[in-house]
């Protein structure tokens, strides 16, 4: 249960939407003048060195970051290139002109969060949550959680901001994840049905997510998009060919943005074998 490592996957095309979906809605978030909370149930170390043993093994980034960190900023669209340009200010920041580090879900976080809203990180790899605590450089509006963030964030909503953001982001290293995650959303949606969940998922085992989204459809949850992005065709003999993004209470302005963005992920990021999907899931 404890053997997963982000570090293994950090930037790469399942990195991609994760991020340049959840910048948009907090960007989208932070354009009222009003505080929002964000919990983060699966935070992992906040951020990758690239040229570290566990991304340097499979490079995955040249998968996703890599093929688009080359691209001049003036040829990607706008929300693109928004996602690259907040990678690049990562790495200036981090005293590097060149693609050596990528930022994690917490930095993206704590880059778009105002100035007296919360966040909340949790994390229960021990390795990796000295890391993220480290980073996130904790105070009385950014707490660091070591835990199974399914279970330790339950009692933050509603938030006292009555705006929340919610990202889970498992392993799935365990099947029952894919079922944990759905009664997870379900529980924290009858608590505050306004907040806005992100809900990523690898595309691996076809099954499984089609019976997340049923089970989603059958809840009661309102206004459901789904955004999906795949280098290649399905197969359980490669691994990870893709991945998605489950969204509840999404910005109005997301499905018209992703249906601009998704085929031009799937254009760049794959050999033409990639596909893509943008469609609501359940509706208002």
């Amino acid at each position: 249960m404890l053997s997963y490592r982000h570090g293994f996957h950090a930037g790469n095309h399942a990195d991609v939407l994760k991020h340049l979906v959840y910048q948009y809605v907090l960007t989208y978030m932070g354009k009222k003048n009003k505080p929002f909370s964000i919990i983060d149930t699966h935070a992992g170390a906040g951020a990758y060195k690239l040229s570290s043993d566990f991304s340097a093994k499979n490079k995955e980034y040249e998968t996703g970051i890599g093929k688009l960190w080359q691209l001049p900023s003036s040829e990607l669209p706008e929300q693109v290139a928004s996602y690259v340009d907040a990678v690049r200010r990562f790495n200036v920041e981090s005293d590097s002109a060149d693609l050596s580090v990528y930022p994690g879900s917490p930095w993206f976080a704590l880059d778009n969060l105002p100035m007296e809203a919360k966040a909340f990180f949790h994390e229960l790899h021990p390795a990796d949550f000295e890391l993220l605590r480290e980073f996130v450089r904790t105070n009385r509006y950014r707490k660091v959680i070591k835990g199974d963030g399914f279970v330790e964030s339950v009692g933050l909503l509603p938030p006292p901001s009555k705006r929340a953001v919610v990202i889970i982001d498992p392993p799935y290293e365990m099947k029952q994840d894919y079922q944990r995650v759905t009664e997870y959303v379900h529980t924290m949606w009858k608590r505050f049905s306004s907040g806005v969940f992100l809900i990523w998922y690898p595309v691996v085992d076809r099954f499984r997510i089609d019976k997340m989204e049923q089970t989603l459809r059958d809840s009661g949850i309102k206004n459901i998009q789904q955004f999906e992005l795949s280098i290649e065709p399905d197969t359980e003999e490669r691994g990870m060919t893709g991945s998605g993004m489950l969204v509840v209470n999404p910005p109005w302005t997301l499905k018209a943005e992703m249906e601009q963005v998704l085929p031009y992920l799937s254009k760049q990021l794959s050999d033409g074998a990639g596909w893509y999907r943008c469609e609501q899931l359940v509706d208002e």
